[in-house]
């Protein structure tokens, strides 16, 4: 369904303007009507990662007068193989500021403002109110929850995309005009269900085919024209090369945007509610973890352990703990791993974090062995505080 444009044309294009955007202008569609609510438009993007590298550089390219960059995060070297809005030279710098100088070298006629903060329940409303669209490029569920809410209170509209490996997801969530995120995902997964691009891993050009998209209907929103994804996610499949959309109706029970919500304003604790980690985890993880460097002291005094990594093969192949034996965490969910556990060894469990491991080590206590520990913070952490030669991932 077509829409009408979210925001008023600015009052003229100046002899630069018209000259960058001719391209835009020549097109019907768009027009000078069309460049002028471009101009106007307050765009703000969640995260200049994967999804907000492709999303900021096209928007600045396109023309958005104001866009905002939220990220509290620093360049890192793994993140070069997709988060193109980044170079070399900014490993280690604030990834906000890094965003902020790509897109001015892109658009000098962009005004960037930067936000060098996480986004939590005490300022995204504050936030999200200077901006008429929001384009989320995060990549965990709490956030997500947290984004989608803040919206739908504000009567903002967002779009969304999310990706994995070689799969993507888009839509346009506008509680106003069609659903809103918990309309199609009322409930997040149980905890571990779903990997994050950390843990599963991400193609790097994913990011940009699902990114335009993003640009694609925050610009269709802005000028009005074409068919928004109001109300359809579209399914990018990269491997077979096939794009398929799904119809998604607005829930009239939904508990924020339904006919008799329950959720009238954001909830406190968005990591709670998405339980980054299974209570039973928390639990099992009490007074049982340990750090790297203590693992690093077992290990140097001979301790009698059994160091287990429950990550993938494919992660293990990147890096592994010296003396560690994989065990993927899936084998301790369907119970086949605790035939590898000896029963005269003290197990020492960890992944990349420390959140699988929290998992199997729920698994291993109830089985018995209640001496295990896992380690906090995983081979990210031994790689911090043990052996930095190593590679990181």
């Amino acid at each position: 369904m077509s829409l009408p444009p979210l925001v008023e044309p600015a009052a003229e294009l100046t002899v630069d303007e018209v000259r960058r955007y001719s391209r835009h202008l020549i097109i019907p569609d768009v027009g000078m009507a069309g460049q002028k609510r471009l101009k106007n438009a307050k765009v703000l993007c969640v995260g200049a990662g994967g999804l907000g590298s492709p999303t900021l550089m096209y928007l600045a390219a396109a023309g958005v007068g104001t866009l905002g960059v939220i990220d509290f995060d620093v360049v890192d070297e793994s993140n070069l193989q997709r988060q193109v809005i980044h170079g070399q030279s900014d490993v280690g710098k604030l990834k906000a500021e890094s965003a902020a100088a790509t897109v001015r070298e892109i658009n000098p006629h962009v005004n960037v403002i930067i936000h060098n903060v996480a986004l939590t329940t005490d300022n995204v409303m504050d936030i999200f109110s200077g901006y008429d669209l929001i384009v989320d490029g995060t990549d965990n569920f709490a956030t997500r929850y947290m984004v989608n809410d803040a919206a739908v209170l504000l009567g903002k509209p967002y779009v969304w995309g999310s990706i994995y490996r070689f799969d993507g997801q888009a839509s346009v969530f506008w509680a106003e005009h069609g659903p809103c995120y918990r309309c199609l995902y009322p409930e997040p997964p149980p905890p571990g269900m779903v990997p994050s691009c950390a843990e599963g891993g991400v193609l790097g050009v994913l990011c940009a085919s699902i990114g335009s998209i993003q640009v694609n209907e925050a610009i269709k929103l802005i000028t009005g024209v074409g068919d928004p994804l109001v109300g359809r996610l579209m399914i990018y499949d990269a491997l077979e090369m096939k794009y398929r959309d799904v119809k998604v109706r607005k829930d009239p029970e939904c508990v924020l945007c339904g006919k008799n919500p329950t959720v009238t304003s954001l909830l406190e604790n968005y990591e709670a509610f998405c339980g980054v980690v299974s209570d039973e985890a928390q639990q099992a993880a009490q007074g049982s973890t340990i750090t790297a460097l203590e693992l690093k002291e077992m290990q140097d005094r001979g301790d009698d352990i059994f160091l287990v990594d429950v990550r993938e093969p494919n992660e293990y192949e990147i890096v592994s703990i010296p003396g560690a034996v994989l065990i993927p965490k899936g084998e301790f969910i369907n119970g086949s791993a605790l035939e590898k556990l000896p029963q005269d060894k003290k197990i020492v469990l960890h992944c990349k974090s420390g959140a699988r491991s929290a998992e199997a080590l729920a698994v291993v206590k109830n089985a018995g062995f209640s001496d295990a520990v896992h380690v906090g913070g995983g081979v990210l952490s031994w790689i911090k505080s043990v052996d930095p030669s190593l590679p990181t991932y």
